[in-house]
């Protein structure tokens, strides 16, 4: 880990608030600042760039993040016990200007046959119902590497279970968000083939999940009904036999150059503290600014970010549709959560505290900036298809796997996630390149985490250099290397269809 060149780290010069980039001591004098500093202030956590009068909002990154309670000396670690929930988050139009390169970058993809291109090549084994895990998992796990050492294209067959289907309403939003999130799965670039197991009595009848999605059988979809086959074992031998008639189509792929254009990468911050918000998702939003002007797609999602950043990000809408469409979001959750306790009320610290964070506020803002800073072109619900080019905002809670799994199902082929407190999250079929926001973090999750933000919060690598490093890796990842969590052979059970609605 480089040696910290660094006390603070300011990210806009109207900033009243400052991070500090390492343990500051009481009377350490910050040169940068021209301050003293009043009292132990941790890694990663807040301090007054100036004395700060009680109500005075606190800023950071150029956005308010909350009041302080009381007056407060210039050198004074600002946190829970002195900066409280309230501000109001400016409507700024922020979004940059993003040009085309005269040259796109390009990957290694593999092309499907209407066009689309996939990052990894799978078969799915996925199940309507949670009835049918057992035997979905059966039948993905005889493929082990020995078993598909004949099909060296086929990356894996992965099994897709879930924990609802049955016990719940049979039509309206429920069941077809539930649909369309495995539909959109199967449909993914990166699946090749699928096979679906249903039980026979689920409420999410088989026969109707494929009308309504309107997928048709074939040779590379099949499906098994365990009622009518004769029960587990006759599903296992079955299922087995409809992946192995599946594997020389899916094999017969190769790698060739694709241009950027054609990758469509889901976004998350995991688990974020101080450095998530002050260092590794701006590094990130400079990679994401970069796919962009090469012609990429982004997605982000996480609408609970969205009703607490409110105007600061909706100002950055593409089109009065677009703003529209993100206003009517913020204003469903803010509804939703009404009387609950989840983040969007805390009017204490936020999540992540002991990291840094201090209020909601503060950590959604923080987690939007993953996104960059160009225009959103799009809106979509909960794992429908991206149309739209550029950055798209999709409806979804901030949790990863949930989110993650609606990111999927809208087509994205290569997931880019920070961390400043640790995430083991993967995907069997999506490679996900994981970031840690410090070096601290990086050297105890080394397993687990692709890249390390820490030359930023040293002072050693500017923002837009991080950026650049991030975007060449998430295209050689693209490319076929595997992350961290492919090593690992993480993401069995990280399909977590949002279970909205489920009556049990």
């Amino acid at each position: 880990m480089n040696t910290p060149t660094r006390m603070t780290i300011r990210l806009h010069a109207q900033d009243n608030a400052v991070v500090a980039a390492r343990p500051l001591a009481a009377g350490m004098a910050l040169a940068d600042e021209g301050i003293q500093v009043q009292q132990d202030v941790p890694a990663g956590h807040k301090l007054a760039a100036r004395p700060l009068r009680a109500g005075e909002a606190v800023r950071l990154g150029d956005a308010v993040i909350g009041v302080a309670a009381a007056d407060t000396l210039a050198g004074v670690w600002l946190h829970g016990h002195n900066v409280t929930a309230g501000g109001d988050v400016e409507a700024k139009s922020v979004a940059a200007a993003l040009a085309p390169v005269n040259e796109p970058a390009a990957f290694q993809g593999i092309v499907r046959a209407d066009g689309r291109v996939a990052t990894r090549n799978c078969i799915g084994v996925f199940v309507v119902g949670n009835c049918g895990a057992t035997a979905a998992r059966r039948v993905a796990d005889w493929f082990t590497p020995k078993r598909l050492a004949a099909f060296a294209n086929v990356d894996g067959v992965v099994p897709f279970v879930h924990e609802i289907g049955c016990g719940m309403e049979m039509t309206g939003e429920p069941m077809d968000l539930l649909r369309r999130t495995i539909a959109g799965t199967i449909r993914n670039p990166n699946i090749a083939g699928a096979l679906v197991i249903a039980l026979g009595c689920e409420r999410n009848n088989l026969q109707g999940f494929l009308d309504q999605e309107k997928l048709v059988r074939g040779p590379m979809l099949h499906t098994l009904v365990m009622q009518d086959i004769g029960g587990t074992q006759a599903t296992i031998d079955a299922g087995i036999a409809a992946v192995q008639a599946m594997l020389p189509a899916a094999n017969d792929v190769r790698r060739e150059t694709v241009p950027v254009s054609k990758l469509v990468v889901g976004l998350h911050a995991a688990s974020p503290d101080g450095f998530s918000a002050a260092c590794a998702n701006l590094a990130l939003g400079a990679a994401v600014d970069l796919l962009r002007r090469h012609g990429g797609t982004a997605l982000v999602a996480g609408s609970s970010d969205l009703a607490l950043a409110g105007p600061g990000f909706t100002a950055r809408a593409a089109t009065p549709d677009v703003a529209e469409q993100l206003a009517q979001r913020a204003h469903t959750w803010h509804a939703y959560t009404t009387g609950r306790d989840t983040q969007i009320n805390r009017r204490a610290r936020a999540d992540g505290a002991s990291g840094g964070l201090t209020t909601a506020a503060e950590k959604a803002l923080g987690n939007l900036r993953c996104a960059g800073s160009g225009t959103v072109d799009g809106v979509i619900r909960f794992a429908d298809p991206v149309t739209a080019s550029g950055l798209v905002f999709m409806d979804a809670p901030t949790q990863e796997a949930v989110a993650v799994t609606g990111q999927i199902a809208s087509g994205a082929t290569l997931v880019a996630m920070t961390t400043g407190q640790g995430t083991v999250f993967g995907s069997q079929m999506v490679p996900v390149v994981k970031l840690a926001s410090h070096g601290a973090l990086f050297e105890r999750m080394a397993d687990d985490l692709d890249m390390d933000c820490q030359p930023v919060v040293d002072g050693t690598a500017s923002v837009d250099e991080m950026g650049r490093a991030i975007f060449e890796r998430l295209l050689r990842h693209a490319s076929g290397e595997k992350t961290c969590a492919e090593d690992l052979g993480v993401g069995e059970n990280e399909f977590v269809p949002w279970p909205i609605g489920v009556l049990a």
